[in-house]
């Protein structure tokens, strides 16, 4: 598979450094497309604080990458569903933290929870 950023500089608006605006992705023999993933523990139970929340958010969707064999280097997309816009910041570092240098197109998104104690909710695309 490979992986060929998309990030015009002409006739758009500029990437900032942590996300580029497409991912072409060539030769991929498998998709996987991950659910709002939350900051929930293996009980059930959201984490105290947003930063344990995210914490738990990443380790989350690592098991389930891992469960396809794959892990954070397949992701090609993702979406984060934020319960309030203060939360973007902490949410980009820990985007940024989990995938390292890796740039994928990503969004961020404003929206009420179906639980209020959910203060975030990533989902993904993977590709393999």
């Amino acid at each position: 598979m490979e992986l060929v950023p998309r990030n015009p500089t002409d006739g758009v608006y500029p990437a900032t450094d942590d996300y580029v605006h497409a991912m072409e992705v060539r030769g991929a023999e498998r998709m996987l497309f991950v659910s709002g993933t939350m900051g929930l523990d293996p009980a059930g139970k959201p984490g105290s604080s947003l930063d344990e929340q995210l914490d738990l958010i990443w380790s989350n969707i690592r098991v389930i990458l891992a469960s396809a064999d794959m892990t954070v280097d397949n992701i090609v997309r993702l979406t984060s569903y934020l319960r309030d816009p203060a939360y973007a910041e902490a949410n980009a570092a820990a985007r940024v933290a989990a995938l390292g240098d890796r740039r994928v197109p990503t969004t961020a998104i404003v929206a009420t929870t179906l639980d209020s104690d959910w203060l975030v909710e990533i989902e993904v695309i993977a590709a393999s």
